[in-house]
């Protein structure tokens, strides 16, 4: 290198012949500039010599041989390379190390590669489709089963009920009435529609009925109270010619007696213990 500058800026020793560095449009003599300027390496902790080649990353500094894959020691110069932890991996090293596994295939998602992420797993994109008709999901709607993802109209297709009022598919929960499903909502009184997915109720020729309805249409009334018999919860009751009582209200109509398992009388629509009967 030549120039006009004749001494080291540092040490004022005559440059005439010798190498030196430009630093602030100041002449330096090589020993003189490495010792005050030179980077110290990252990997030796050896200067950076001005004769050297020195690749930074990040304010950090290599010489050329000394920049390699902190695993396989392969060089990193003109190659793409990540950092993790302040150390730097080729990409290979790094995808082993650090990369997702893809749920589908177990293989690396490498990085800058498209991954799909789903219930805490990953997948490569390529990877992320409907198991049946193996079209991309993407992030379009979808329903898992067993472990494999589905888009919706494939699932319906292949394992969706429907539903035995409104005939729509059923995507989860539901009601199983007579073997039929049924969605909650969809699964009401078949006179007043209270749902009935959480209260009992009384099937007739087919149809669900909540108890107050059942007992208005069908439930035969007790001769004595007028209200309905329904026989829920084992409750027992009384039939005789053609008329009913609950087994409470199966009393002597005139001292009050209770006439169940007892012998009794009858007169007009009265019913009479023995003794109140032959008085």
């Amino acid at each position: 290198m030549t120039s006009s500058h004749t001494d080291c800026h540092f040490c004022l020793q005559s440059l005439r012949g010798r190498k030196y560095a430009l630093r602030e449009e100041n002449a330096y003599c090589v020993p003189c500039y490495d010792s005050l300027y030179a980077n110290p390496c990252e990997e030796c902790k050896q200067p950076i010599e001005c004769n050297s080649k020195d690749l930074a990353y990040k304010g950090r500094h290599w010489h050329e041989g000394c920049f390699r894959c902190a695993k396989c020691s392969r060089s990193l110069v003109e190659k793409p390379f990540a950092a993790k932890d302040e150390v730097l991996l080729c990409t290979e090293c790094y995808s082993d190390e650090y990369s997702s596994k893809c749920f589908h295939c177990q293989k690396t998602i490498m990085p800058g590669s498209r991954k799909m992420e789903f219930k805490g797993s990953s997948w490569h994109e390529s990877c992320f489709v409907c198991q049946y008709c193996q079209q991309p999901l993407g992030t379009k709607p979808l329903i898992t089963k067993d472990n494999e993802n589905y888009c919706v109209p494939c699932f319906e297709k292949q394992f969706a009920h429907h539903c035995y009022s409104c005939k729509k598919v059923i995507t989860s929960g539901g009601v199983t009435y007579h073997d039929q499903p049924w969605h909650k909502e969809c699964f009401v009184c078949a006179v007043c529609k209270t749902q009935l997915s959480s209260q009992r109720f009384i099937s007739k020729d087919e149809y669900p009925y909540c108890v107050d309805c059942f007992s208005k249409l069908y439930a035969k009334k007790c001769a004595a109270c007028k209200k309905p018999i329904t026989a829920l919860g084992g409750a027992k009751y009384i039939s005789f010619e053609e008329r009913q009582w609950h087994g409470e209200c199966f009393n002597c109509t005139k001292c009050s007696l209770s006439l169940v398992g007892q012998e009794f009388l009858t007169r007009q629509d009265d019913i009479l213990c023995h003794k109140c009967g032959s008085a």
